[in-house]
């Protein structure tokens, strides 16, 4: 079967796609040469005597909280309101795909790829906002670890698109049979839950030794 223009251009993209990750871990390289870190095992590292010079830098609690807007102290207490639904949905986020994906046969995500938290080893920062950081960077990447799961659970129960396309679908969406094709759907779902089973996790250089436990 010829290929389409779109599966032209998504052949491309992917391609773009391998080329800018190279470009940015190049760029990340650079980065930490010029901020004089380096990470060793997924931990931050940095050279003799930056933390003292960041140290310098840093605002103190009492300067921070008088410079802040009262809207931001008034609405503190709702984001962090959300801390306990946020925690729930880790546990059964990962005991669902635990239970779940250890029976359809789907390779589970690896957690600690998505929930990179480090913003607290920045010495510029006080208390306040590494609190914050910490809480940001358990909140946004517990969001992009759920929908991974959620894509992988969809390819597998349900890999259809949509009649009308979301503003940011996730990276599986693309292999899905097109709305309305009920041949197609017949025909590949086999294929389509092989592929799924088949997929390799996210490897990144914190998670090469294994799986999420």
């Amino acid at each position: 079967m010829p290929s389409s223009p779109i599966d032209d251009i998504l052949h491309r993209l992917h391609t773009l796609q391998a080329e800018l990750e190279r470009e940015i871990d190049q760029l990340l390289d650079e980065k930490r040469k010029l901020f004089h870190y380096t990470l060793e095992q997924g931990r931050v590292r940095f050279e003799q005597g930056m933390r003292a010079l960041q140290r310098h830098q840093k605002v103190g609690i009492w300067t921070y909280l008088r410079a802040a807007r009262l809207g931001h102290l008034l609405t503190a207490p709702v984001i962090y309101g959300v801390f306990i639904p946020f925690v729930l949905l880790d546990i059964i986020a990962t005991l669902y795909q635990h239970i779940c994906f250890r029976v359809y046969g789907i390779p589970r995500v690896v957690r600690r790829d998505y929930l990179v938290i480090d913003r607290q080893h920045l010495a510029y920062l006080n208390a306040i906002q590494k609190l914050n950081c910490i809480y940001c960077g358990y909140g946004s990447g517990l969001i992009e670890y759920v929908r991974e799961i959620a894509a992988r659970t969809e390819q597998y129960w349900c890999p259809i698109k949509h009649a009308r396309r979301t503003p940011d679908p996730h990276r599986l969406v693309e292999r899905f049979v097109d709305y309305g094709d009920a041949d197609a759907y017949t025909a590949r779902l086999k294929a389509l839950r092989q592929e799924i089973a088949t997929l390799k996790k996210t490897a990144s250089p914190a998670s090469q030794d294994g799986e999420d436990r």
